[in-house]
């Protein structure tokens, strides 16, 4: 009755009053201004973030592949989604595949800008050089030899390679002319020990003549990476520098092999405005490690250091105080928890080593456990142990 009495007398009131006299609904109030003035979730969220910082490109412009040639392989792609078997037979074979032709196509067209946008997913301009970016204009080859039979681990754009891979000397090759300089800078900004706002370096040549790097000089060696044990994923980001002159990098010079990791801080955006009158970042390609076992060796042999490990301290299980006689719980579970853990396992063990024989083959599992039968004037708690025991569950899994 209430909603048609109201509607009849908001009829006549204009529509900016109209408004407030509609939220009061059975007593209730909307809180805050109506929707039809109040800002959207987006909204809030656009005033919250504030003004995007602009973005500066501090490398070469990127070029982009002539009208008449975007124009052909757009007509080539129509003809190719208009034939219906044409994935059919590339997936069976009967129409050949040129992979490296496609790529060649691609590092024409518009591998620069892909490349950018996924270290601009990674985050690796903003931790490298704040709020400047630059395009790859030069492709980057790196790649790890493994092992003697020229097994290669390639380095693209955020693909896991582990330290136990890339324990050896980068193969590094990329398109340059003879009278031109570059300098090659290998880093990871995650993991710095002493100071987060810093990064590790771990290569660096410099004054390198056209794409013979093995000509360059070397400032600072080669360190494998050394990911942390319990943080994740670490950066090992290649950057190549093309130098408009010969430059005199003595400061960064350290005794190799450098096995000292203060020795190695490294702050990118630091040495590009030093030298960003003479250096223009022209490639990138980077990679992901995590921990393996040949951290800690590397750590304990090479570095003669104590491991880093980062790992959770788990607060001890609290244990409400025992009582005289607990109701609805299995005995033998409940006095389980007030003995010490090396007590139980050293009772499985002896229970263990009792039916094991050195010269007799193990005793056959039943092949229907559950079907076997248990007597059951064995109280509840027993019979539960017993099955379990039976179907390989809890602790005897430890033991197995």
């Amino acid at each position: 009755m209430a909603n048609p009495v109201l509607r009849s007398f908001i009829k006549d009131i204009p529509s900016c009053l109209k408004i407030r006299v509609e939220q009061v609904r059975h007593g209730h109030h909307l809180r805050g201004k109506p929707p039809t003035i109040a800002l959207t979730l987006q909204q809030r969220l656009q005033l919250l973030k504030g003004p995007s910082p602009t973005k500066v490109n501090i490398g070469f412009f990127a070029s982009k592949p002539s009208f008449q040639k975007k124009q052909a392989w757009m007509a080539e792609r129509k003809i190719k989604r208009a034939n219906m078997h044409f994935e059919k037979e590339i997936r069976s074979g009967k129409l050949p595949l040129n992979l490296e032709e496609a790529r060649n196509i691609w590092l024409q067209t518009t591998s620069p800008y892909d490349i950018q946008k996924i270290a601009d997913h990674y985050n690796i301009f903003q931790d490298l050089f704040g709020n400047a970016f630059f395009f790859p204009v030069v492709q980057l080859d790196i790649n790890y030899n493994i092992d003697d039979n020229d097994t290669l681990v390639k380095v693209y754009t955020g693909n896991v390679i582990k330290p136990a891979e890339a324990h050896k000397l980068p193969n590094v090759e990329y398109k340059a002319q003879n009278d031109t300089l570059w300098t090659l800078v290998m880093c990871t900004p995650d993991g710095n020990l002493e100071n987060s706002n810093n990064e590790y370096c771990h290569w660096f040549l410099g004054n390198i003549p056209g794409n013979r790097v093995e000509e360059g000089e070397q400032i600072m060696d080669y360190l494998r990476p050394i990911p942390v044990r319990g943080v994740g994923y670490y950066r090992y980001i290649f950057i190549l520098y093309k130098q408009s002159q010969r430059l005199d990098y003595a400061e960064y010079n350290r005794l190799q092999p450098c096995l000292q990791l203060k020795e190695r801080n490294w702050n990118t955006l630091e040495f590009y405005r030093k030298y960003q009158d003479y250096l223009t970042p022209a490639g990138l390609a980077f990679f992901q490690s995590d921990w393996d076992p040949t951290v800690r060796e590397f750590y304990h042999s090479v570095l003669d250091a104590k491991e880093p490990i980062f790992q959770y301290d788990f607060p001890k299980p609290y244990i409400k105080p025992q009582t005289w006689f607990p109701l609805r719980q299995p005995f033998n579970l409940y006095l389980d928890r007030y003995r010490d853990p090396k007590e139980i396992m050293k009772e499985f063990l002896l229970r263990k080593l009792k039916t094991v024989d050195p010269f007799k083959e193990p005793k056959a599992p039943h092949k229907y456990p559950n079907a076997c039968y248990i007597d059951k004037r064995i109280p509840s708690w027993l019979r539960v142990q017993i099955k379990k025991e039976r179907l390989g569950w809890d602790r005897v899994n430890h033991l197995k």
